[in-house]
């Protein structure tokens, strides 16, 4: 690797944590570590929410996505899934964010802690909490294996254990003394790397195109944006179709950015309802955005690989053809700035985890099952206890993968499955099903997440006589998820014939703040 590559890399390493603790430094209260008092600017919230939800592997593969694996082309058509994310996040900031508004909340899931009770509030954290450790621990091993290859190309040979400690422990210094403050901050600035390391890589990359290379990509289908193929087994097994893509999508990020505490909790930061609107649908916004800023980088590298398709490549994998741009083709300086980009998108998803899953540990399972209301500045010490304690469990969790093959990696990264739709259905059950009572709720978030797992493990769908058998499309679990949780809570809820005494103060809309 060359001196000025590496001197970058160091240089952000090291700058990172220490930027973080001086941000957040002086955190005087619980409320301060968790959700920074609630004075952080929107723009800085929605910046947070999109590195929240970037990671290694999205810098990676984004670009990759317009190639299809049967040797034709996507193209742009992986852009539909963030229009649905506009309108589901739309919906989220009017439905969904005023109740987390109410009083002094400071978790997502505190809102069915009021309307059902403490069971159904722990039963939601801890299903967060395991989608969590599964996901963002899974997440971080895959976002070490381009690490790997990339340091290994350069003559820097690691295993992917070391890899995922330090980054961990790079990581914790800022999440454990600066909270919510120090995460949100690092990751605009993060946000701002990989970003601005993007616009570099394209604008080298746009020198060694030929001429004409646009009017190629037209004619190849490249820039097609729309899939308008209706066909039920196209609508049910591609995440590329129109419908599915808007529709499962908006439904999916409803549950992402709405009953996840991992994106609550930014927006839970901001000064009012009206900022933290402006944040959530932002993100929106400037996901799609982001997304459309790497898939034009993948037209590029198809014009720069020859117009090639996938198979003619000689790659293993649509990954593996931006990563080998980075260590083969770019100048002194901007690599080492890209590699600095995507140790920032893992430490950015990596810190955000940690503070979520200490506020969800504390505020839902500590606070609620032993009833103690202990002084703040306890509370601001089991905050950073347990943020240490997750950190240490992602580390051992993550370093347990040696090989990228392994199918628990994959059954990790679709653990969002198995619990989205029932976290969803919970919220939408206590708010339009009155009769429903805590034992209804609980009892349907369970048989959900038991028969997501079914679903996402056992379904099978043959597309024709003697093909191999494909997966239902990723964006609806969630719908299948809401639609089981609200048949089997509202069957449940029949049993009873008045309203739930607490529906009227947990549903009620709150005062603006």
């Amino acid at each position: 690797m060359h001196p000025v590559d590496l001197a970058i890399i160091v240089v952000y390493l090291a700058a990172m944590p220490a930027i973080g603790v001086l941000v957040g430094r002086r955190q005087r209260s619980a409320a301060d570590y968790f959700i920074g008092e609630r004075s952080l600017p929107w723009w800085a919230v929605c910046f947070s929410i999109v590195a929240t939800e970037t990671s290694t592997l999205t810098v990676i593969s984004t670009p990759g996505l317009i190639w299809a694996a049967s040797g034709s082309y996507n193209g742009f058509t992986y852009l539909q899934l963030p229009f649905g994310y506009i309108i589901g996040r739309t919906l989220v900031a009017f439905v969904l964010l005023p109740r987390y508004f109410k009083g002094k909340q400071t978790t997502a899931y505190a809102f069915l802690g009021e309307r059902f009770g403490p069971t159904m509030q722990g039963v939601s954290s801890v299903a967060f909490i395991v989608t969590r450790l599964l996901a963002e621990g899974v997440r971080l091993f895959a976002g070490a294996i381009p690490i790997q290859v990339i340091l290994s190309h350069y003559g820097v040979h690691t295993q992917y254990w070391q890899i995922v400690v330090v980054l961990t422990a790079l990581t914790v210094i800022y999440a454990l003394v600066g909270g919510i403050k120090a995460v949100v901050w690092v990751d605009v600035i993060q946000l701002t790397v990989y970003i601005g390391a993007a616009i570099v890589a394209m604008i080298v990359l746009a020198t060694k195109l030929p001429a004409g290379w646009t009017s190629r990509a037209s004619d190849a289908g490249v820039f097609r944006v729309f899939d308008f193929n209706f066909s039920g087994l196209h609508l049910l097994t591609s995440q590329y179709a129109f419908l599915t893509a808007v529709v499962g999508g908006a439904i999916f990020t409803m549950a992402s950015h709405g009953s996840d505490q991992l994106i609550v909790q930014r927006f839970l930061a901001c000064r009012s309802i009206a900022d933290g609107r402006k944040a959530l649908i932002g993100s929106g916004i400037a996901v799609t955005i982001q997304f459309g800023l790497f898939l034009v980088i993948g037209a590029m590298l198809w014009a720069h690989n020859g117009f090639h398709n996938l198979k003619d490549l000689g790659v293993k994998s649509s990954d593996d053809i931006f990563t080998n741009f980075i260590t083969s083709e770019l100048p002194v300086g901007v690599a080492g700035l890209l590699i600095a980009a995507i140790l920032a998108s893992t430490m950015g998803a990596l810190a955000s985890a940690l503070n979520a899953l200490s506020n969800s540990t504390v505020a839902d399972l500590y606070q609620r099952f032993t009833k103690r209301k202990p002084e703040d500045s306890k509370l601001l010490r089991h905050g950073r206890v347990w943020t240490l304690v997750w950190a240490v469990v992602f580390a051992v969790f993550g370093s347990l993968f040696s090989s990228r093959n392994n199918p628990v990696i994959e059954q990790g990264l679709s653990i969002t499955g198995y619990t989205y739709g029932a976290m969803l259905g919970a919220f939408f059950l206590g708010m339009w099903v009155k009769r429903a009572r805590q034992l209804d709720a609980v009892v349907a978030f369970v048989v959900t997440v038991a028969a997501m797992a079914v679903v996402v493990l056992g379904v099978k769908i043959p597309p024709a006589p003697g093909a191999k058998p494909v997966v239902l499309a990723f964006p609806w679990y969630t719908l299948l998820g809401v639609l089981i949780t609200l048949v089997v809570g509202g069957a449940l809820s029949l049993r009873h014939r008045t309203r739930d005494p607490r529906v009227d103060e947990a549903v009620k809309e709150p005062e603006p703040v």
